[in-house]
């Protein structure tokens, strides 16, 4: 027999048995779309979170610091030695300081970080409301808990307000066995002017820029982000500056762990999905048996007309490879579907109350073209045996069978 008339035979069940055809279809459709909607979900969730967390810059950059009981201090001398590391393309430290921050006359404490403008795009600082400061001084960019200390909700109306800034800076201690700290009140000469706010109502904190206070002379820095060339060298470049008695930290050691974690996840929904695929795998092996048995006689009469035990097996399998194969294809479009109807809802729920849009889902097709072979492969095996013991049937008790 000729590959069209296999093609032929086989797509004839569409036509002469619809309504049992197109379930079993639709069975293998809602168990492939099953699976679809549950990890989509989950690599949605996975991409939504890391974009969140992570920039290019961010996934390249590692956090230094010293222990509090280390000798070592991260002060200039050993940032240039940390700069002039082949594999460090930038160094940008940050000075964290006690403060108070007074707005419209009244005053709060707070946390004033002093940073060069590098340091926002090797940290993945993302702003609410306003911009992010440059190369300039007397700016500032607060956090909305400071907002929500002065009771102001209105992000926008801050921008451009004016900020007084007292710093509290640790006293050196001449005498060593005088355990008493004290502190040396520093009035910042210039009024700062609001150009950012970041959603953070957790912690109260503000960034000004470094050169603001480069004349106190600080003795060393509380931390610095450095950012390496490339991901091959950030272990490389983390035991160099470990080995000069710094403590370092990785944002990618977090979005490895992060991506572990979403991996478990993603199996766990797949396999909610594949209960669904079984179920309607059964159905489908179910339906090729019962075609068997109601085209027994029909066996019987192509092979007494020179069919060929291959030529039945074929017939039997290209049909039911041909349902898996749609009923991958309703499987991938009824997943899509629901997977967008869930996440218009669900946004159309967070937009009334007061939320971001967000993109639930997300699907790489690279797995929509995995799903689909992967319908048609559990296609083909189911209809193996009956393919197999359609193949075997023996002409005259075909023909005989009732």
């Amino acid at each position: 027999m000729q590959i069209t008339d296999i093609l032929q035979l086989a797509t004839r069940v569409f036509r002469t048995n619809k309504l049992r055809t197109y379930l079993t279809v639709l069975g293998i459709g809602v168990g492939i779309g099953t699976i679809l909607f549950l990890v989509s979900l989950g690599f949605g969730l996975q991409k939504t979170i890391l974009e969140q967390i992570t920039t290019s810059d961010a996934l390249l950059s590692l956090d230094i610091f010293s222990e509090s009981s280390s000798v070592i201090e991260l002060n200039t001398e050993n940032l240039e030695k940390i700069e002039a590391i082949p594999e460090v393309t930038e160094v940008s430290p940050i000075t964290t300081i006690t403060a108070q921050i007074e707005i419209e006359g009244l005053t709060s404490g707070t946390i004033i970080n002093a940073v060069k403008p590098s340091y926002f795009k090797l940290s993945g600082t993302e702003i609410e409301e306003g911009r992010l400061f440059e190369e300039e001084s007397h700016k500032i960019v607060i956090s909305s808990a400071i907002l929500k200390a002065f009771d102001i909700s209105d992000y926008d109306s801050t921008i451009s307000n004016i900020a007084s800034i007292k710093l509290y800076l640790p006293k050196k201690q001449e005498d060593s066995e005088n355990m008493i700290e004290e502190v040396e009140e520093i009035n910042l000469e210039n009024d700062y002017e609001i150009v950012g706010v970041i959603d953070d109502e957790s912690t109260s904190y503000a960034y000004i820029p470094f050169v603001d206070v480069s004349h106190l002379n600080l003795p060393s820095f509380s931390r610095a982000k450095i950012k390496v060339s490339n991901k091959n060298e950030i272990e490389k470049v983390r035991g160099e500056i470990i080995k000069m008695g710094f403590t370092v930290s990785a944002l990618s050691d977090t979005i490895e762990e992060a991506n572990k974690i979403f991996q478990a996840v993603q199996i766990i929904l797949s396999f909610f999905g594949a209960v669904a695929l079984i179920v309607s795998a059964i159905g489908m092996f179910n339906t090729m048996t019962i075609a068997l048995l109601e085209r027994t006689q029909e066996i019987g009469i192509m092979k007494s007309l020179g069919a060929s035990n291959g030529d039945i097996k074929k017939t039997f399998l290209v049909e039911a490879v041909l349902i898996g194969f749609l009923g991958g294809v309703s499987g991938i479009l009824t997943g899509i579907g629901a997977s967008e109807i869930f996440n218009f809802g669900i946004n159309k729920l967070a937009g009334s109350l007061g939320g971001n849009e967000v993109d639930l889902f997300y699907t790489p097709i690279e797995f929509i073209l995995m799903i689909l072979v992967f319908s048609t492969t559990v296609g083909l095996l189911t209809g193996f045996y009956p393919a197999r013991r359609a193949a075997k049937l023996n002409p005259l008790d075909a023909l005989r069978y009732k």
